[in-house]
């Protein structure tokens, strides 16, 4: 059938086979000319079917040759429906990998659930022995816990209602919008779904399995952003999560440290992903942001971002880290020069001029190529196997 995007606010419904399996082998191709040596060769990705966790797959594989294990929680097409893309991600980065000798199997299912820390284990006492890395890149709307609790994850502030200027990607408006406070209830479910006790459950499974390789790297992912957002993220029910993230990370390093386990996190540049998407705001600060960094040609996407992370940044004969041992992704788009030039951009932001004071073709254009459209090398008038 022929794919064309079908978008509803956010998300896009549809996602196209060979544009997906184009997005993974530009990722590929670029991991590749970025070889290093010293890198983990035994990899489990917790989250690899997109965005900063397909990034860190494809990095670890093609930059460093490593074996990898992805844990995925994606939906097969059925009918006229298509797969998520992540589906289509997974199995063109596959295919990839078995042309090129590379071990890559992939597990689909909830990975907050008892059964697919078991059925990882399984694989890689059969497969791998043990791992040496361990990459936890979840990003999911809610978790089902052991006991059966369902914990939901809101995008609210904490303490007070936050009103500021945010962007309707539907109507293409630029309007003030107020996002309500969160409740404790709230605040807490949030940091159950998005914060560090499954990166840490993750870890004891595999360890008390004696899956771990010594002295084993395990990194999670987290975004801090500028002052302009505190109140929705750094501050928010997002932040109170990424904190809980952070301060796991510190208990996961002291709780093995003799077997030589370090726990990371690597705070990211912003980038357009079906998460971040979603969160009010967000989205016309990254196409501010997007203008500034192309201007001044540092801009990054995922693999790039997995790229440094993995070759200049972690796997160095000391990682670079801040004052709090976390690994610093953002580096760049905080520059001082580049927040004062978005700043700037914002005090003057509207709608009349939203399309010559932020990169709006360029957040669409990672928007769609999330799902596989916008390629220029792809027919997308030709019918294509979606099952």
């Amino acid at each position: 059938m022929v794919v064309e995007p079908k978008v509803k606010g956010f998300i896009c419904i549809t996602a196209h086979p060979e544009g997906c399996k184009e997005s993974v082998k530009r990722q590929i191709a670029y991991a590749k000319a970025h070889a290093k040596e010293g890198c983990p060769k035994k990899v489990l990705v917790i989250g690899s079917s997109t965005g900063y966790g397909l990034a860190s797959r494809i990095s670890a594989a093609y930059a460093g040759g490593a074996a990898t294990l992805g844990i995925m929680f994606e939906r097969r097409a059925s009918g006229k429906r298509t797969a998520t893309p992540g589906f289509y991600n997974t199995r063109a980065f596959e295919s990839f990998a078995q042309e090129d000798g590379l071990y890559a199997k992939t597990i689909n299912g909830d990975a907050f659930s008892k059964e697919i820390k078991d059925e990882a284990i399984r694989v890689i006492k059969e497969d791998l022995g043990k791992v040496d890395m361990v990459v936890y890149s979840l990003a999911a709307p809610r978790r089902t816990a052991a006991d059966g609790t369902v914990y939901q994850s809101v995008l609210k502030t904490t303490g007070y209602a936050f009103t500021e200027k945010s962007w309707n990607v539907d109507t293409d408006v630029v309007s003030e919008v107020t996002i309500p406070s969160a409740t404790q209830e709230e605040v807490e479910s949030t940091v159950k779904v998005m914060g560090g006790e499954d990166w840490m459950d993750w870890m004891d499974a595999l360890k008390e399995a004696d899956v771990l390789a010594d002295e084993t790297v395990t990194v999670a992912y987290s975004y801090i952003g500028p002052e302009l957002t505190y109140p929705v993220y750094n501050q928010g029910t997002i932040g109170m999560a990424k904190k809980h993230l952070y301060e796991s990370s510190v208990k996961i390093t002291e709780k093995y440290k003799d077997a030589g386990v370090k726990a990371y996190v690597s705070v990211n540049k912003a980038l357009v992903t079906q998460a971040s998407s979603a969160i009010p705001i967000v989205p016309l600060y990254f196409s501010v942001l997007y203008k500034v960094m192309k201007e001044k040609s540092i801009h990054e996407g995922c693999i790039e971002q997995m790229v440094r992370l993995f070759t200049e940044k972690l796997f160095v004969d000391a990682p670079v880290v801040d004052e709090k041992g976390q690994l610093r992704l953002d580096d760049w788009e905080m520059r001082e020069d580049v927040q004062k030039e978005v700043m700037e951009l914002w005090a003057q932001i509207t709608t009349e001029n939203i399309r010559t004071l932020a990169d709006v073709d360029g957040y669409w254009e990672d928007f769609y190529h999330l799902f596989g459209f916008g390629f220029d090398n792809v027919d997308y008038t030709q019918d294509v196997e979606v099952l």
